[in-house]
């Protein structure tokens, strides 16, 4: 009976092969086409007119064919590479990244990543690929090979199909707020229906609030702030000028905190981390058990706080306990 129950345990424990794990929240169904099932030997009538369109606007028709998650129609396209754009709200190009990019396809001589396109009413825009799109430019490049998605929405999930360069919080949330703009533009949406697209309310707040503030220290707020935020119900159109609200109302806080650090400073406490010491000593969250303050009220309490912060009352050992003191030996 032990060993029955030991085997048992033992099994339990066991690793599960690669690629078989469940992931919690993935609800996705696979197609059960096969791999020779993939390729579209004729193109269906409903990709016509985006296939002609390629070649009117002097591009090839590489391969047609399904992906096999979905089972959705995906064209492999070579287009002129002045007909291709970046979205107009992705984050601005790195020069580092570009020049990485640039020198790692000059040594190898070979461009193997297409980049995902969608149609426009003029040329194509690109919402993963801008930097590979400015490698190729400056390499001298004249075309550029795509898997142009028919469903142009898709630009709009920028977040989720980058590959190029890993998100800062700040590019991050720039983007969200340049898509917010543009989607407040079409037929009505709400915020909770873009969740792909935006990932997280706050970083939508905090975007409009970078909008304003380029050298606003958003992940100072970000850990506090993003439990209180939440998606708003209307429209895009009607709840943007509450998105600019509350991303002042993250200014006026960075205001009182900036001079609580500069208070700080003239009293000769020099650290790195001032200001993520300010921001825990007036945050009030990690002290409250059951329901949390709306947005407003945490703001309003906070930026209370740090503009009454005793600053007599801290000292270097208020630092170092709170894990600020160390920096300023490296």
């Amino acid at each position: 009976m032990a060993a029955k129950k030991a085997a048992k345990k033992a099994a339990k424990k066991a690793p599960k092969k690669a690629g078989t794990r469940k992931r919690r929240g993935v609800a996705l169904q696979p197609t059960e086409l096969g791999a020779q099932e993939l390729a579209l030997a004729t193109p269906p009538p409903e990709l016509a007119a985006l296939l002609e369109r390629v070649r009117t606007d002097g591009g090839a028709v590489l391969a047609t064919y399904r992906e096999p998650l979905g089972g959705r129609n995906l064209v492999l396209v070579s287009l002129p590479i002045e007909q291709v754009r970046p979205t107009p709200f992705q984050r601005d190009v790195s020069d580092a990244h570009v020049r990485k990019l640039t020198h790692a396809m000059d040594k190898t001589r070979r461009f193997l990543d297409p980049l995902i396109v969608v149609q426009r009413a003029e040329g194509y825009e690109t919402p993963n690929g801008n930097h590979r799109l400015t490698a190729l430019r400056e390499l001298g490049a004249k075309a550029v090979i795509g898997l142009l998605v028919p469903e142009a929405d898709v630009a709009y999930q920028i977040l989720a199909l980058n590959i190029e360069k890993a998100h800062s919080l700040r590019e991050k949330a720039l983007e969200v707020q340049r898509m917010y703009r543009e989607l407040a533009r079409l037929p009505e949406t709400d915020e909770a229906s873009h969740e792909l697209e935006f990932e997280e309310p706050i970083l939508v707040t905090l975007g409009f609030g970078y909008e304003k503030r380029g050298r606003l220290a958003g992940g100072t707020y970000h850990p506090a702030l993003k439990k209180v935020d939440a998606w708003l119900p209307g429209s895009l159109a009607k709840t943007l000028p509450e998105r600019e609200r509350r991303a002042d109302l993250i200014l006026g806080l960075d205001d009182a905190v900036n001079e609580a650090v500069a208070k700080l400073k003239e009293k000769g406490l020099q650290s790195p981390y001032l200001k993520n010491f300010v921001v825990a000593r007036v945050n009030p969250l990690r002290f409250i058990k059951g329901d949390l303050p709306s947005f407003d009220e945490l703001l309003a309490t906070m930026t209370s706080r740090a503009q009454k912060l005793n600053i007599e009352k801290v000292g270097a050992g208020d630092l170092a306990r709170s894990g600020g003191g160390a920096a300023d030996d490296e």
